[in-house]
């Protein structure tokens, strides 16, 4: 049930200069999708009155992001006033003039913080009666954070910034998580006393905490306990890391649910994919996207999928493939290149070095080797030879090959489109169909076979050709020569 005494505050707007990107770093991909969504996620799990989320660098695309995974979101614009405390201080004048819950405060980049550890915090607050709790986290390196600065009994007494920490507290090794409950009520009076007297010239959220202090209100830090859970991403080095550590989480999750993945540290899972219980992964394989994978089947070795479906029992190996169906039973690769629109039926077969694009391919039909097959219609029990081109463009427009079905074709055939090939016909070797082929008949293209002889001699002398086939010709001239002889 929503609850009507939290409001979810989500802190969006910065640019993330050290992401070094033209994309806001709230909108890099971890684990399929943008930052931001992960933690617009955790917030709707949460289930709150109202999330508002606040926006300033690259501000449409942003909030087009933050639209259409919560649309329920309210997109708050911060000014040109800079720091978390204006941005908290603009989105507060979102929330109805009367709402006197709990107001929680998350950041855009810190995508691994679960719902779990945020109820305990709501909770922790409520109970103490605090006017403000922070999440805080013990970490080996804090260099860059704000210390949680205690006092003798362990209480919190405020929060300095690293740039205008002294020595002694820039020592200490409990960082402040960039997470806050705070009263409602508490935080309205406090904002409006915010400074910019400090190294950054910004308004600060973390100086709330000293105005609450001062004014005689309690406040707590609650250390979270894995501190890679509170973790942001400021850098691409950071994500990385955290999407190594989400894609862990991801794999371990499937092999609980049934799911065998052979090698967890090569193998790769966007949060977005379905995988049905025994499925096995191997080594070096990516699934991406809205990628499917139903019962039974096999994926990899090193094998890519970027929103595919894969139906119960298929077994696709060393495979590329974007936007395409494979159907129940059947296999692809190795070394396949399924592009989009590819349709492969049950029980069907692409194999190695074939590449496929706007293809639908028919039950139990194969094309097993070096060929391409694109903008082509195949039906039922087709066999494609080796070597198959199906020439879809003139320069111009791109055109459709259609194949019946229990149609047979020969070694290295091209199909030059708009073509048909009727019901149970055969091709011959090597030919190039031009012109709509009958059901059963047979189509050739065969021309004579001419040996010009000498034409290696005359035309390249010199080379090692030339000499082992004037070798090769003087001996069967006295090869011939003594065969008459002796006859």
């Amino acid at each position: 049930m929503t609850d009507q005494n939290l409001a979810i505050i989500v802190l969006a707007a910065g640019q993330g200069t050290r992401m070094k990107s033209a994309t806001p770093k709230v909108l890099h991909h971890l684990a399929g999708v943008p930052i931001v969504t992960h933690v617009l996620a955790t917030a709707r799990e949460l289930d709150p009155a109202v999330v508002l989320t606040v926006v300033r660098h690259e501000r449409d695309k942003v909030a087009e992001v933050v639209t259409a995974h919560l649309p329920s979101a309210v997109i708050i614009d911060q000014d040109e006033t800079p720091g978390t405390g204006r941005a908290v201080e603009q989105a507060i004048d979102g929330l109805p003039a009367d709402f006197g819950g709990e107001v929680l405060v998350l950041n855009g980049d810190v995508p691994l913080l679960d719902a779990e550890t945020l109820r305990e915090l709501v909770a922790h607050h409520r109970e103490s009666g605090a006017a403000a709790t922070v999440l805080s986290s013990v970490v080996p390196d804090p260099s860059g954070y704000g210390r949680i600065v205690r006092r003798a009994d362990g209480g919190l007494d405020r929060i300095v910034e690293h740039k205008d920490a002294t020595a002694a507290q820039r020592a200490i090794d409990e960082i402040n998580a960039g997470v806050y409950v705070f009263g409602a009520g508490a935080l309205r009076d406090q904002l409006a006393n915010l400074s910019i007297a400090n190294a950054q010239g910004e308004k600060y959220l973390t100086e709330v905490i000293e105005l609450l202090r001062r004014a005689g209100s309690d406040v707590a830090a609650v250390p979270v306990g894995e501190p890679w859970k509170a973790e942001g991403i400021n850098d691409r080095a950071q994500l990385a890391e955290a999407g190594a550590r989400l894609n862990a989480l991801i794999v371990r999750g499937w092999q609980l649910n049934g799911v065998t993945v052979q090698d967890p540290a090569t193998t790769w899972i966007d949060l977005t994919v379905t995988l049905d219980n025994d499925v096995t992964i191997l080594p070096g394989t990516q699934l991406k996207g809205a990628t499917t994978v139903a019962k039974d089947a096999v994926i990899g070795p090193d094998t890519t999928l970027v929103d595919c479906e894969v139906g119960a029992g298929a077994t696709v190996k060393r495979t590329d493939g974007t936007l395409a169906v494979i159907g129940a039973g059947a296999s692809v690769g190795p070394f396949s290149y399924l592009r989009p629109g590819t349709v492969l039926s049950e029980n069907g077969k692409i194999g190695t070095f074939v590449e496929t694009k706007n293809a639908h391919i028919g039950l139990g039909s194969k094309v097993p080797h070096l060929s391409y097959v694109g903008d082509t219609t195949i039906g039922e029990g087709v066999n494609i030879g080796a070597g198959a081109i199906t020439a879809n463009y003139d320069d111009i427009d791109k055109h459709r090959t259609e194949i019946g079905d229990d149609v047979h074709t020969g070694a290295h055939n091209v199909f030059v489109a708009p073509v048909r090939i009727g019901d149970g016909a055969k091709i011959g070797a090597g030919a190039v169909i031009r012109k709509d082929v009958p059901a059963g008949a047979l189509a050739l293209s065969v021309a004579p076979q001419r040996n010009i002889e000498g034409w290696v001699e005359k035309n390249r002398p010199g080379t090692a050709a030339a000499e082992v086939a004037e070798r090769a010709r003087s001996a069967q001239k006295a090869d011939d020569g003594s065969q008459r002889q002796d006859g």
